[in-house]
């Protein structure tokens, strides 16, 4: 075999290596995260929610909805702490470039995770969130077989028709908006246009929604932290109170 194609098989043989130790860190991210918001989930949910239920389809319907939220869940926080691992994983290498056993935490990983993250935010935000509503919802068309396969034929037929209907009203606005080719041939471009869009929404929504809820939220602790915390007495009149001591003592020395 000549130099050259060892140097290509080589090379090939590294990034084989690479992709695959890729996919095992990012599984078993993935996995850490999936079983704490599972704990999570489990801790704040009601005691008669997804187990208390004499019916063995609606626990069943009940679990497979408790695992579509948990896994939105775990991606919503591997979206909220992607931006702190690259920061940490960046200084970490910058502190030890030479360090063989971190120097998995390269800018491909952190691409690797940006995408994944992406497209399970999309895939949560767009179809497992609302499949896991409308299949707690639904109870099977009328006259099929009941059982966890005509609720999930319902959920998606249902699910379909919203889809096509969100779609319509899109096609609608684009037409209204700009009647041109231009954004009628933008509507068919969903992946590289209307998916990014719509989770830029979505996440601006959560950005004002939390900026709103904020204040409420710090002035609630400050309340709660002051009942529970000793105020100081470091600006308070000693004399005043001396002198209201020696009033109670002279008031129950007259008394008795």
């Amino acid at each position: 075999m000549a130099p050259a194609e060892q140097d290509a098989l080589a090379v090939r043989e590294q990034l084989f290596h690479d992709r695959v130790r890729e996919c095992i860190i990012c599984a078993l991210l993935f996995a850490t995260l999936y079983v704490l918001c599972h704990f999570i989930i489990t801790h704040f949910k009601k005691h008669t929610d997804f187990t208390a239920v004499q019916d063995d389809e609606d626990a069943a319907v009940n679990r497979i909805a408790l695992g579509l939220c948990t896994f939105t869940l775990a991606v919503a926080l591997g979206a909220v702490l992607l931006l702190p691992f690259s920061i940490i994983s960046n200084e970490v290498l910058l502190s030890f470039p030479q360090n063989y056993y971190i120097q998995w935490l390269n800018g491909s990983l952190i691409h690797g995770l940006w995408n994944l993250v992406f497209l399970f935010s999309n895939l949560s935000l767009v179809f497992l969130m609302p499949f896991a509503y409308f299949f707690t919802e639904s109870q099977g068309f009328v006259g099929s077989k009941k059982g966890i396969m005509a609720r999930v034929y319902e959920t998606s037929v249902v699910l379909l028709l919203l889809t096509l209907l969100v779609l319509g009203m899109v096609w609608v606005a684009s037409a209204i908006v700009g009647n041109d080719a231009a954004s009628r041939q933008s509507l068919y471009d969903l992946w590289e246009y209307y998916l990014p869009y719509l989770y830029s929404c979505i996440s601006l929504f959560g950005v004002l929604l939390l900026l709103l809820c904020t204040p409420f939220g710090l002035s609630t602790m400050f309340t709660v932290t002051g009942k529970l915390l000793v105020k100081p007495r470091l600006l308070e009149d000693l004399d005043e109170q001396l002198s209201c001591t020696r009033l109670e003592e002279a008031a129950v020395s007259r008394r008795i």
